[in-house]
């Protein structure tokens, strides 16, 4: 028992040029199951086509990096930058005698 959870996401190569990254919440036959189809556009960089909404790059070096980007916009520790800060009391200055 190793006790680390299955990934959420998944980096399935295709072919010798394309992959895709696959949400295993969804069952291969729901279509929120593709994430992205990543192509070798270069030898050092590939392309991405979002199948879902998301604000992250269309090329990167490599796949690995594509599924790295996709993990760490959906970490359940990111933080939600759009609320407002949270306001810290201050305390007066101190009286000089």
């Amino acid at each position: 028992m190793s006790g680390d959870p299955e990934p959420r996401y998944l980096l399935r190569r295709i072919t010798p040029t394309e992959w895709v990254i696959n949400d295993q919440r969804f069952p291969a036959n729901d279509p929120r199951h593709v994430v992205a189809c990543v192509y070798e556009f270069a030898e050092t960089e590939v392309e991405v086509v979002w199948v879902r909404d998301l604000p992250l790059a269309m090329r990167y070096s490599n796949a690995f990096e594509v599924l790295a980007d996709v993990e760490r916009m959906h970490a359940p520790n990111r933080t939600n930058r759009a609320t407002r800060p949270v306001p810290i009391p201050s305390l007066p200055p101190l009286l000089a005698n």
